[in-house]
């Protein structure tokens, strides 16, 4: 695989984790126990820090990454293996 195409897949898998992590720490005022800003959700992160979600970001996105290279590399899940569609093909 060269570099780029790796560079682009990692971007792919950095995107994707975002959302997975987004939804983790998240407290609202009221657990915080602050009271709410006129016109605030309720549901409004209370104290967001996009320092911490991105290095959880890098850390989900770089083992995911690490295992679809390593996958890559010893090819334990092949696209022969996931066809569903023509199983008697193999």
């Amino acid at each position: 695989m060269q570099w780029k195409s790796a560079l682009a897949i990692y971007v792919l898998f950095w995107a994707f984790s975002v959302f997975l992590v987004l939804p983790f720490g998240v407290r609202t005022s009221e657990e915080a126990g602050v009271p709410l800003v006129p016109g605030q959700a309720p549901s409004a992160p209370h104290d967001f820090s996009l320092k911490r979600v991105a290095i959880r970001t890098t850390i989900v996105a770089t083992a995911l990454f690490g295992i679809f290279a390593l996958n890559y590399i010893y090819g334990w899940v092949t696209p022969d293996m996931l066809d569903w569609v023509h199983p008697s093909a193999r």
